[in-house]
């Protein structure tokens, strides 16, 4: 109930907005130097990360994007890059040909979140399924300062963020937060 509720109120990113927070991911991605980092392509509504991706592949890094398996799978990196085909995947996705690759940084999209480094998804769990197969990985949740909310409900399978970026801040979550 709370994501439909969220998810009807959602107003479009604004460019400003999505170029601020592409600023702030690349700030994040720079203290952390990774070699491999999962990005996605936008859903209708999302922060689009197809700038921040560009600008990756130009600047040396391999970037991943997911393809979405059948339920209750988890989800599957292939490398992109700018040239490379694209499929159409489940839930109007569209992922990269490329092949599999393993990713030292997961950018996590979200519906809502909250400053425990609560993560509220879209209900499929492929981010609860897939982020356990990657435990070496930096996690860092992205979206925009109006998806958060004060506290979300998390259950045993959800993972908290330590890394939340917006267009506003980088939120860097305390280990005895949650």
């Amino acid at each position: 109930m709370i994501r439909q509720k969220i998810l009807a109120s959602r107003r479009p990113v604004l460019p400003r907005q999505n170029r601020q927070l592409i600023a702030n991911l690349l700030i994040s991605l720079h203290h952390i130097k990774p070699t491999v980092i999962a990005a996605t392509w936008p859903l209708p509504g999302e922060a689009d990360l197809r700038p921040l991706c560009e600008q990756l592949v130009r600047a040396g890094y391999c970037v991943v994007l997911p393809q979405t398996p059948p339920k209750g799978e988890p989800l599957i990196f292939r490398e992109w890059r700018c040239d490379r085909p694209m499929r159409k995947g489940r839930f109007g996705t569209w992922y990269p040909t490329g092949r599999r690759k393993e990713p030292d940084v997961i950018l996590v999209p979200f519906v809502a979140f909250d400053r425990q480094g609560g993560r509220l998804g879209y209900g499929g769990g492929y981010y609860d399924r897939t982020l356990p197969l990657y435990p070496q990985a930096t996690l860092i949740g992205y979206g925009l300062s109006s998806q958060e909310r004060e506290a979300l409900p998390m259950d045993e399978y959800d993972h908290r963020l330590p890394v939340i970026v917006t267009e506003r801040e980088i939120i860097q979550i305390r280990k005895n937060e949650g």
